[in-house]
């Protein structure tokens, strides 16, 4: 896991552990992925979960529900979705549901996540 510049960022990461290391164990790939592909990604805590910044403007953010990691993305209704696994009826907004880290592959957050820019 890549340490976060921000402190409260990090402090959440760090009680997400505590909580459920297997959804923290999830959150913390996709956050790597997001990272990856986006180097100069802000991060900040937010609406309880993690927020993804680039050039001011939010493109993601990662939340923990009781059963599942949630995957937002911002402008989700412009991705392509060949095998729609995408959720979310809104204007915008879209989202994956990972149950598990095998959904990370399974429901290609990477392809997703390189489209979320």
């Amino acid at each position: 896991m890549k340490k976060s510049e921000n402190e409260g960022v990090q402090l959440f990461l760090d009680e997400i552990k505590l909580i459920d290391s297997d959804k923290s164990t999830t959150l913390i790939e996709i956050r790597d992925i997001i990272l990856n592909a986006f180097p100069k990604t802000k991060e900040r805590v937010m609406y309880g979960g993690l927020v993804f910044f680039l050039n001011d403007e939010m493109f993601s953010g990662l939340f923990l529900n009781k059963h599942h990691v949630t995957l937002e993305f911002s402008n989700g209704y412009l991705m392509e979705d060949p095998k729609k696994v995408l959720e979310g009826k809104g204007k915008y907004r879209r989202h994956l549901k990972i149950l598990t880290t095998e959904d990370i592959l399974n429901k290609e957050v990477s392809f997703f996540v390189k489209q979320a820019v």
